[in-house]
């Protein structure tokens, strides 16, 4: 069991990055606004794309594993903080939880590897 869950683990976590990454780019200047609404330099979208969809990609196929799913933790609590941080909305709030369990994910994945099915793993 263990050695299918961590893939399945991998696979869940990254689905959220990724398919960012590539909403991003479809809807690239209304993200851009967004982002420099809430004081984020627009200039730093693709940065930003660029991490979602990479480290997601890395975590899918288990390579680097615990670099991307450290870097992706990070990400995401600030993401949390800069985005998210609104107790008073309650929309905004359960985001924010959302960040921080992803990003409690994100730190068991960094902290125990790929895994079995992974590059990472191969020999």
């Amino acid at each position: 069991m263990t050695k299918y869950s961590s893939v399945v683990a991998r696979v869940l976590l990254a689905h959220i990055f990724v398919m960012a990454g590539l909403n991003k780019i479809v809807g690239y200047a209304g993200t851009q606004g967004y982002m420099e609404s809430m004081g984020v330099p627009g200039m730093l979208l693709p940065l930003v794309i660029f991490v979602e969809v990479g480290a997601g990609l890395a975590l899918v196929v288990g390579w680097q594993t615990r670099w991307a799913a450290f870097g992706l933790a990070g990400f995401t609590v600030l993401s949390a903080l800069i985005f998210h941080n609104n107790p008073g909305d309650q929309v905004q709030m359960i985001m924010f939880m959302k960040n921080l369990a992803i990003t409690g994910g994100l730190l068991l994945l960094a902290e125990h590897g790929a895994g079995a099915f992974s590059l990472d793993n191969r020999k």
